[in-house]
């Protein structure tokens, strides 16, 4: 719609300095520094003003006040020494372009690069709120956006089942309202659940906050869940496979659809973190700390200035240490996300399983990862060209470790092609 009333004005423009001053000049047009300066700006006056000999500011003002009206625009003003600065009729341009977004979009070529985008991912661990849905709404207009464009798009919400959020929760069923498994899977039946866990999660917040040596029992029933072992992993299951089926039946009312949930205990339990690893410590992308506070734990040297993390300078003595491997052995959420990454570029040399998880009103069918006994009929996933990530602009630093580890593992051009707010 911009690109129309644009051309509209340099038409009428051309019309209008031909017809009242007998002569052409060529008419460019651009977009103001600010927006109180109005939509569209023309220098033409500047190259009249030559034929003509006579001052620029002049010429303009005599066009602003004897242009027609343009369709889609309001007004016509004079700013600076002689530009034509018009104001679209804001309220046509709105109704104009929400008529064209009821077109259909164009239907993407077989062969044309994949675009894959993650967003969304929401905790499993409590009910979305307005500021998760605000992702999620950012991140569907801009996978909209990218298919009008005709790219051929995946969009993935990444589903963090074995984080600490969700131990948090299996930390209250288990001390603070101690129940089975299947009393769990029980209250997951209930309408709310997602309600319920928040409110337990923040009473064991505070449970925690009582007493430090309670922060113990929290790595344990992390690392449990991360291994997938034992009462802990299974009741994480049940709270974290009911929530984002809550999740999705409240996305599903904003119309917001995916194509694979990412399960992060696929990541761990198909040893994607492994593969991972090793090509990290085979490049000298991380180093084992066996001194100072990280000592036991698996690091990435950074250097200090977090504003040019992509630099290939060599690490100095003021350089920080980001933890990638804990001293007990379980991965940061850092390292996961690498090896995650390195998935999506179809760079890991392994693959998922996949199960069918939800049906979107629309009909579209949302599939999630799995360990094994995949079903048969999932559409080929990762092996993207282009990334994105659309996540709260507070986790930039993070993803540009990412990226950085990314790019020490090889794959630089990849790294560059995965794109994050900043």
């Amino acid at each position: 719609m911009y690109k129309t009333i644009d051309e509209r004005i340099r038409k009428a423009l051309r019309h209008h300095i031909h017809e009242r001053y007998k002569t052409d000049v060529p008419v460019v047009t651009e977009r103001p520094p600010k927006l109180a300066m109005g939509e569209v700006a023309s220098p033409v006056c500047f190259e009249l003003a030559k034929r003509l000999k006579k001052p620029p500011r002049a010429l303009a003002q005599e066009i602003a006040n004897s242009l027609k009206p343009i369709p889609g625009v309001a007004r016509v003003e004079v700013a600076g020494g002689g530009y034509l600065n018009a104001f679209l009729d804001r309220a046509e341009f709105f109704r104009a372009a929400c008529s064209e977004s009821l077109k259909e979009a164009p239907a993407p070529k077989a062969d044309a690069p994949k675009v894959l985008v993650e967003h969304t991912s929401v905790n499993p661990n409590k009910a979305a709120h307005i500021g998760h849905l605000r992702n999620a709404v950012l991140g569907d207009t801009f996978c909209r956006l990218l298919r009008y464009a005709g790219k051929r798009v995946e969009v993935q919400n990444y589903i963090d089942n074995t984080g600490v959020q969700v131990a948090d929760v299996v930390l209250g069923f288990t001390h603070l309202e101690p129940r089975t498994p299947g009393e769990v899977r029980a209250l997951a039946d209930q309408p709310k659940f997602d309600y319920l866990c928040w409110d337990l999660y923040t009473r064991v917040t505070q449970w925690l906050a009582e007493d430090k040596s309670r922060l113990e029992l929290r790595a344990q029933t992390l690392k449990q869940i991360e291994e997938g072992h034992g009462e802990a992993a299974k009741m994480a299951e049940v709270v974290s496979t009911a929530i984002v089926h809550c999740h999705l039946r409240t996305l599903d009312r904003l119309g917001i659809d995916y194509d694979l949930l990412s399960r992060e205990s696929e990541i761990l339990h198909l040893k994607f973190w492994d593969a991972a690893f090793e090509m990290l410590k085979r490049r000298g992308a991380i180093q084992y700390a066996t001194s100072g506070k990280n000592a036991g734990c698996w690091v990435m040297q950074l250097p200090s200035d977090r504003g040019t993390p992509e630099s290939e300078e060599e690490p100095t003595e003021m350089a920080e240490a980001k933890i990638i491997v804990r001293s007990n052995g379980t991965v940061t959420y850092v390292g996961k996300d690498i090896a995650y990454h390195l998935w999506k570029f179809g760079l890991l040399g392994r693959d998922f399983y996949y199960q069918r998880f939800h049906t979107h009103p629309d009909g579209h069918e949302a599939w999630t990862t799995a360990s094994g006994a995949g079903e048969a009929g999932a559409p080929p996933c990762g092996h993207a060209q282009e990334v994105f990530n659309v996540i709260d602009s507070r986790q930039a630093y993070p993803q540009q470790v990412v990226k950085r580890g990314l790019a020490r593992t090889g794959p630089a051009a990849e790294a560059e092609q995965s794109t994050y707010p900043a």
